[in-house]
């Protein structure tokens, strides 16, 4: 498994909306999209950590670069202070 974690400051008031884009991936279906988690950060600051998964590297990259995943990306970075610090990786451990 292949996939990406990123760490988000999101503005007052738009966590909802983050997680309901977060749903609407889900529902899309994307080949080689495992799962995701996304989290918030106790300390109470907007501060979210996202975990997302595809089955290799060739399907996260194949969605990375596709045009609905840009559209996509431009929504979240909407709800967001700033662009999100990203870290991509192969996934060494997964535990259901």
């Amino acid at each position: 498994m292949y996939g990406t974690v990123a760490r988000m400051r999101v503005k007052p008031g738009s966590d909802a909306k983050l997680e309901a884009l977060g749903q609407e991936f889900v529902a899309l279906k994307v080949p080689g999209f495992v799962g995701w988690m996304i989290f918030r950060a106790d300390a109470g600051n907007n501060e979210y950590w996202m975990a997302v998964s595809f089955t290799d590297k060739e399907a996260y990259v194949a969605n990375a670069n596709s045009p609905e995943q840009a559209q996509r990306y431009e929504q979240i970075v909407a709800l967001l202070e700033s662009e999100p610090e990203w870290h991509d990786g192969e996934v060494v451990v997964s535990v259901p």
